[in-house]
């Protein structure tokens, strides 16, 4: 099965995350197929940034993201500007 979930990286005590789409039975911070974006829980501007339109093929193409990127896709579309 395919999943959309956070690969953490970045130095001890600094956190940084990346968004990947990965085999679920590959270790967290394993291989993975795609990086789809990034999550800085640390930062004051822009902490997350996806690519919404890779996620979504994704999406429909079977792979399920996790409850914390669930999450994160909601804050992301709340953020964004509303387009005419």
């Amino acid at each position: 099965m395919v999943v959309i979930r956070l690969t953490r990286r970045g130095a001890k005590n600094r956190p940084f995350y990346g968004v990947v789409v990965a085999d679920q039975r590959m270790p967290r911070d394993g291989r993975f197929i795609e990086q789809v974006g990034t999550f800085d829980p640390r930062a004051d501007k822009a902490p997350i940034n996806l690519q919404l339109d890779r996620i979504e093929h994704w999406v429909k193409t079977g792979a399920k993201p996790s409850e914390t990127v669930t999450g994160l896709i909601k804050k992301f579309r709340a953020l964004q500007p509303v387009s005419a």
